[in-house]
């Protein structure tokens, strides 16, 4: 095999992530650009073509803001690569997507098409129809607890025409949670809130910032960062990591806290 040790390995890595994902040849990935992400992915980065779940730490499973922003500059990269830019599809259970937001992200809006659907079983079933349609380079949804059905049905429809999918598990509504029930995402974030670093004049806001957590991964590895986002065009994925976290930063905030601060 030509190429570096480190080639050949990052190659099989993506060999063995397709073998597990049910494809049968590995995809083109999307990098973010910094090895300290990048390492903890097969072929390092996300594959175009495939679908991801976005888990929001506390009271985020009911607002959905942080994941919400986090999960559009996840896909803004597919979603303004290539010549032909296709459509964006955001399939919500309320009606509370702040769009001016993901103008400040730099999200295509021009190209969005929100759709609110009644329940959790027609929001999947937009979201399986979306990412099978040529055209579509991504598409997002709300699902509290995808099954295993949907799960392959969403990574079936990925494979078929090339779109990126994002599932934000929310429960718009509150009540609640429903336990997991298994998963075939690719991968699975944990995120939440993070403060951000004040600008260098000292003036104004800083940045957006995120406590983000890669769980799950089919052929990778966890992995736990700060991430800010990256006006700057810099690079690959319009991140930036901020630092590094130790397993001691995970730990969640306890429920008598949260009801506390609410």
């Amino acid at each position: 095999m030509p190429g570096s040790r480190e080639a050949r390995i990052e190659a099989l890595r993506g060999r063995i992530a397709a073998i597990e994902a049910g494809t049968r040849t590995p995809t083109q990935v999307l990098p973010f650009g910094d090895p300290s992400i990048d390492g903890h992915l097969p072929g390092g980065g996300l594959p175009r073509a495939g679908w991801h779940e976005v888990v929001g730490e506390g009271l985020e499973g009911e607002s959905g803001a942080a994941t919400a922003a986090f999960a559009a500059l996840l896909a803004r990269p597919k979603a303004l690569s290539g010549a032909a830019k296709g459509a964006v599809v955001w399939v919500l259970r309320r009606s509370d997507l702040y769009v001016p937001g993901l103008v400040n992200l730099g999200f295509p809006v021009e190209r969005l098409v929100m759709v609110r659907v009644r329940d959790e079983a027609e929001g999947l079933s937009v979201l399986e129809d979306a990412l099978a349609t040529p055209g579509v380079a991504v598409a997002i949804g709300e699902a509290e607890a995808p099954d295993l059905v949907a799960g392959r049905r969403l990574q079936l429809a990925c494979e078929r025409s090339g779109g990126f999918g994002v599932v934000l598990h929310r429960r718009p509504y509150g009540g609640p949670a429903r336990g997991a029930t298994g998963s075939a995402a690719f991968s699975r974030w944990r995120v939440g809130p993070a403060p951000g670093r004040a600008p260098p004049d000292g003036l104004g806001l800083g940045p957006p910032a995120w406590r983000v957590a890669l769980e799950r991964c089919r052929g990778g590895r966890p992995g736990a960062w700060i991430l800010e986002h990256s006006e700057a065009d810099h690079g690959p994925h319009p991140f930036r990591v901020v630092s590094e976290l130790a397993d001691h930063d995970l730990a969640q905030t306890p429920p008598e806290r949260l009801r506390r601060a609410g």
